[in-house]
């Protein structure tokens, strides 16, 4: 759960992240790795929000740092009202089996107020390489 906090108002949205790897779009030989991510995301405000953007940092096992930003998400700025819930599944390439990605969300709510709604850490792991 995150929040944001102004004016006595909370903000609150509800984030889950659920990851897989593509073994049918990798190849471990050219050092290419393949990850989908679904991210779901629950409106817990009493006021409607539009998703503007995203920041993302990604991280691969040897601690080579990329960050990608951009309008909505898989070309699409989702408003929810309150309860409401959107998902999507997107994905990154990495030069490494393992790897971490966190970000956050950039957030206009109804009533004016702009928000970030962080996403923790998750990580990107060929099946079997931790354990």
């Amino acid at each position: 759960m995150t929040e944001f906090h102004d004016e006595g108002r909370t903000y609150r949205l509800a984030i889950t992240v659920a990851t897989r790897y593509l073994d049918t779009d990798s190849n471990p030989a050219d050092e290419r790795y393949a990850f989908s991510y679904t991210i779901h995301i629950r409106n817990e405000c009493d006021v409607p929000a539009r998703l503007l953007g995203r920041h993302w940092v990604i991280t691969d096992a040897v601690g080579d740092v990329r960050e990608v930003s951009g309008e909505g998400v898989v070309g699409q700025q989702p408003w929810l009202r309150p309860g409401e819930e959107y998902t999507y599944t997107s994905g990154a390439v990495l030069p490494t089996p393992i790897g971490t990605m966190y970000g956050s969300y950039r957030m206009l709510a109804d009533d004016g107020t702009h928000f970030e709604a962080p996403v923790p850490p998750f990580t990107l792991c060929v099946p079997h390489s931790l354990h």
